[in-house]
């Protein structure tokens, strides 16, 4: 492959190396390999569904866990733009129809006092139409309303990210979905000293405006919680951008003969998550929120995973001590093997013919990773990644979170076993990031780089291919220990179109 020298200076200024570029046009030539399955998880079967003592005893060590000091954090990815949110309405705009004709359009119409941003958007259409929302509707002029909502003259909802979007209304003012987060974490990832640390993941165009937004909002929720927030935000690196290809596998150019990158997708985040200084880390999706009067579950069922993962935690790390120390018997690592294979979910078909020293390196290399514990809700149709016993690199069996893209759905065994999972991932995930000496992981090294994948996508008519890193919680912790745990539907209330808000849950 020729660089030119702009080309160079291009990659010089995003940080990525001449060696990295190669090896992103090497996966556009060969693909990735889809994963090996041995079964889709299930309860009973790599998905644990506590009993209410057991749910009891969780939520009490979590609530120990946050009075011994450790920094606990909350990471919620917030750089998306609402515009997918609002493409029904993007769409009536550009239609030839002036009045609603789809079910989806009439709904959102009939209700439209309904939606937390009704104040502002009447506000906004008085103000650049002198008339209001029933005016206007009154006199079928339904584009007036829209483009008000959508469009920089009006409240710019559909170039806004979600973060920053009025989702619930309050007897005192509406809330975003910012708002609840500092909320959440307030009920549920307090430090001792009731520090409450959130972290956003933002796009740089729009970090001005969650800044803004967190300073005037932040006093009150430290007032009404008793607490002291500490909210900081990143931006995706632009080093963990991928070039795109042309059909032919060769760098895809623009008009002026400049190289045309992407963004590498949510699984560019796990550099972020590396560089946070936290013990445990929660992580949600921005829109997966409800009102204070629908919080209840949300919160049982954090503390419960956290629970589960400090739990587990301190027993690794005994027993990882316990290597360490060379002082253990045949029955001591006998009991760290069940643990690995139980608890932890991780099988070695091999085990039995490993020699003791390589046995105890073995041991000491799977209880020494990062641990996740992931909620998992019944299968109701909504897309996500599933849950899966798949097979390692290194022969081993162990939990992961996969997507469709992943699973080759041409073999009629795979396939069924995708399409009969009872439970998908709604990105309700608590993450160990600190090892058992209390230095941070480099999280990093526990990348499975085979598992990205190519999308297809077409930039000024003409057709490229993407480059998808492996997703955060997808590939981008396959080499982690990784828990299932079943949690009730009540905690996934995603806002995946504008009309999703007269949901009760949202209302």
């Amino acid at each position: 492959m020729m660089l030119t020298q702009d080309d160079k200076a291009l990659l010089s200024k995003k940080g990525i190396s001449e060696e990295q570029i190669a090896a992103q046009l090497d996966c556009f030539k060969k693909g990735f390999p889809f994963l090996k399955l041995e079964a889709a998880a299930s309860v009973g079967n790599g998905i644990v569904s506590p009993d209410a003592c057991a749910l009891k005893n969780y939520v009490q060590a979590w609530e120990d866990y946050k009075k011994e000091g450790h920094v606990i954090m909350k990471f919620v990815p917030a750089s998306g733009a609402a515009s997918r949110m609002f493409k029904n309405l993007f769409e009536f705009l550009g239609s030839d129809n002036d009045v609603p004709t789809t079910d989806f359009e009439k709904k959102f119409f009939a209700e439209i006092e309904h939606f937390a941003f009704f104040d502002d958007l009447n506000e906004a259409c008085l103000k650049n139409t002198g008339k209001g929302i029933h005016q206007l509707i009154a006199a079928n002029d339904y584009k007036s309303v829209v483009s008000n909502l959508l469009e920089s003259a009006g409240l710019n909802y559909g170039f806004l990210p979600k973060g920053l979007l009025k989702f619930h209304k309050y007897e005192d003012g509406a809330r975003t979905p910012l708002e609840e987060h500092l909320v959440e974490g307030a009920l549920y990832a307090s430090s001792e000293g009731d520090k409450v640390n959130v972290h956003f993941t933002v796009s740089p165009e729009h970090r001005v405006l969650f800044e803004k937004l967190v300073t005037e909002k932040s006093a009150e929720y430290t007032r009404k919680y008793n607490v002291i927030y500490n909210v900081s935000f990143s931006e995706q690196k632009p080093s963990t951008d991928t070039v795109a290809a042309d059909m032919e596998n060769l760098p895809f150019r623009d008009e002026k003969g400049r190289l045309v990158f992407r963004p590498g997708g949510h699984g560019a985040l796990i550099e972020n998550l590396n560089d946070l200084n936290a013990d445990i880390v929660f992580i949600k999706n921005i829109d997966n929120v409800v009102p204070d009067r629908l919080k209840a579950d949300t919160v049982t069922y954090k503390q419960l995973i956290a629970g589960v993962l400090v739990t587990l935690q301190k027993k690794a790390f005994d027993y990882t001590r316990l290597i360490d120390s060379g002082k253990y018997t045949h029955q001591q690592i006998e009991e760290i093997i069940r643990f690995v294979q139980q608890d932890l979910c991780c099988r070695n078909p091999k085990i039995k013919d490993l020699e003791d020293g390589d046995l105890v390196l073995y041991l000491k290399s799977k209880l020494n990773r990062p641990m996740r514990v992931c909620g998992m809700v019944k299968n109701v149709g909504e897309p996500g990644g599933g849950p899966f016993l798949a097979y390692n690199a290194d022969g081993t069996v162990s939990l992961q979170i996969l997507e469709s893209s992943q699973i080759d759905m041409n073999d009629p065994e795979k396939k069924a076993m995708f399409e009969k999972g009872t439970h998908f991932n709604p990105v309700d995930l608590v993450c160990a990031l600190r090892d058992y000496k209390g230095n941070n992981f480099d999280l990093l090294k526990y990348v499975d780089k085979a598992t990205g994948f190519i999308s297809y996508k077409s930039k000024n008519g003409k057709d490229l291919k993407a480059l998808e890193l492996p997703g955060l919680w997808n590939g981008s912790m396959s080499d982690w220990n990784t828990v299932f745990v079943e949690v009730p539907l009540t905690t996934f209330n995603p806002v995946k179109t504008v009309n999703d808000l007269l949901r009760e849950q949202h209302q």
